[in-house]
């Protein structure tokens, strides 16, 4: 968890819209969708992260050192 996770999530998102692009300029709406489907995968992870990240903050919050 952290920067690399980060950094694997913004790479799938990039892949994914590069998928879409290439699906739209070719007029490949399979390929379209598949590039829109990586994007909200790696959207999807990114929240996972911050639900992780901040569960964390708030148990290092809580609990005394």
């Amino acid at each position: 968890m952290g920067l690399d996770d980060k950094l694997q999530h913004q790479a799938e998102d990039a892949k994914g819209r590069a998928k879409e692009a290439a699906g739209a300029a070719t007029g490949n709406e399979s390929l379209k969708a598949e590039g829109k489907d990586d994007q909200g995968q790696a959207k999807a992870k990114e929240a996972g992260r911050h639900v992780k990240e901040a569960a964390k903050d708030a148990k290092d919050t809580i609990t005394p050192s």
